[in-house]
């Protein structure tokens, strides 16, 4: 190849670099998000979301994750229609993300970073998306809506895996065809010993957690069973409730519900005068970035800058470590039925492996560029060189994108309805709620308090 025609080749990355780098705006928004909604300023943090999302027929950047967003902050303000719609639109999102093909998208977050690739959502988005659109139906008083959600929050569980196995065969797609182009350049990087050890130091709790099975969410399982005994469908729900006990069972309330819901269906007896509480608790992780800096196969003086950027998880706070339910003489504490922290953890553990491989390729792309320019030896390609650093380093950034109004955890307590029929829910230091249970066979309270401190909001659902 010919100096000339190696220049001009590194002139076209230089300028395809130039159009499409730019400041971490998605990193910014959701900073601006967060402090409106840690404020409790839920009309504005709803606006802001909103604002976010494009006006075009097909979803782009973070359309997904902004009406996520929304639906999740119209729920707190107990709009249940509203925040259907919100899920309704992210839902046609998700569909129209899973026909697509990404092989540009994949060509663009290497040449840059993957914040130039559309949010298209992680699995557990979509598992919580038809969860929370199944509660918002059951507020609503719509069960056979309900059920149709419930029904496909526990199908997608069912096809998350295979789903990821495919991602994990198109990763190794893009891993030949850089080995190709690249001389072996990019795949010696990601098999240096180096990163490993490396990534343990900077980030050394990515393992430091007990997986959930692949994808599963309990509470999405044991909610759906509780809703199933509720609407008189116990064999459904006993299959469902099995499965979270399988995942946690040192909760007492989950092996009451399950071995009340077996004898149900053995005849000795049935599901009435019961009231669930559930406590949907404080808030889920965020995602922070850190930089690494590694030894490249290729490297010497003649590159520049050589880095990139990593997301790692950052657990936030509950609100409260538990509820106390007082009912008539006796007092019940919520326990945990689901850590939001442990699935999100669990899925973004599998995902690394990929996230770590693009942003490899991606940096030994740029090293190259540079690598090329400066040995081709003339005052314009020195130039260009410099530029090319400049804006490899303008756009290494994580993709720190994730739906940040998830709870950290789900909590549930099981009680007899009182003879008074009124329950006292009581945060820890805090200032009870009283709750009246009208006339009914069962009622479910679904409580939500994101931060200690911050006025509970709940809904109470009678059967």
């Amino acid at each position: 190849m010919s100096k000339q025609t190696a220049r001009a080749g590194s002139f076209l990355v230089v300028i395809s670099l130039m159009i499409l780098a730019g400041c971490n705006a998605p990193k910014s928004n959701l900073k601006k998000f967060n402090g409106y909604f840690s404020s409790n300023n839920l009309v504005k943090s709803e606006e802001f979301a909103v604002s976010k999302i494009s006006k075009g027929d097909n979803p782009k950047g973070e359309d997904l994750l902004w009406a996520l967003q929304a639906g999740t902050v119209a729920r707190l303000q107990q709009d249940y229609k509203k925040s259907n719609e919100y899920f309704e639109k992210s839902e046609e999102m998700l569909n129209y993300f899973d026909y697509q093909n990404a092989a540009l998208d994949s060509a663009a977050s290497v040449v840059v970073n993957e914040n130039i690739v559309p949010y298209v959502g992680s699995q557990y988005d979509g598992i919580m998306l038809n969860t929370y659109k199944a509660l918002n139906f059951m507020a609503l008083g719509d069960n056979d809506a309900a059920r149709v959600e419930f029904n496909r929050a526990i199908d997608r569980q069912r096809i998350a895996k295979e789903k990821f196995t495919k991602e994990i065969a198109k990763l190794q797609e893009e891993i030949d065809k850089e080995d190709s182009q690249k001389d072996s350049r990019a795949k010696q990087n990601v098999d240096n010993p180096e990163v490993d050890k490396i990534i343990n130091e900077r980030y050394p709790n990515l393992s430091a957690f007990e997986a959930y099975p692949d994808f599963v969410n309990p509470f999405t399982n044991y909610i759906a069973g509780v809703f199933f005994n509720l609407a008189d469908d116990s064999e459904k729900a006993s299959t469902f409730i099995k499965e979270a006990y399988g995942m946690v069972g040192d909760n007492e309330y989950v092996q009451e519900d399950m071995v009340t819901t077996e004898k149900k269906l053995d005849g000795q007896g049935e599901i009435k005068d019961t009231v669930w509480v559930i406590f949907e608790n404080g808030m889920g992780p965020v995602k922070e970035e850190f930089r690494v800096d590694l030894p490249l196969f290729i490297a010497t003086d003649k590159v520049k800058y050589f880095g990139f950027a990593l997301p790692k998880l950052e657990m936030r706070s509950q609100a409260y470590s538990y509820l106390t339910v007082r009912a008539g003489d006796k007092s019940y504490q919520t326990k945990i039925v689901a850590n939001m922290d442990r699935v999100i953890q669990t899925e973004f553990k599998k995902d690394f492996k990929a996230i770590l491989t693009r942003a490899i390729i991606s940096a030994t792309a740029k090293a190259v560029a540079q690598y090329a320019l400066d040995q081709a030896g003339d005052a314009r390609a020195q130039l260009l060189s410099f530029a090319v650093a400049g804006l490899s380093f303008a756009t290494t950034a994580a993709d720190v994108r994730i739906w940040t109004t998830l709870p950290k955890n789900f909590q549930v307590a099981r009680m007899p309805i009182p003879a008074g029929r009124n329950i006292s829910i009581e945060p820890p230091g805090g200032a009870p709620i009283s709750v009246e249970i009208p006339a009914c066979r069962n009622a479910l309270v679904y409580i939500r308090i994101p931060f200690a401190g911050s006025t509970p909001v709940y809904d109470l659902m009678t059967y």
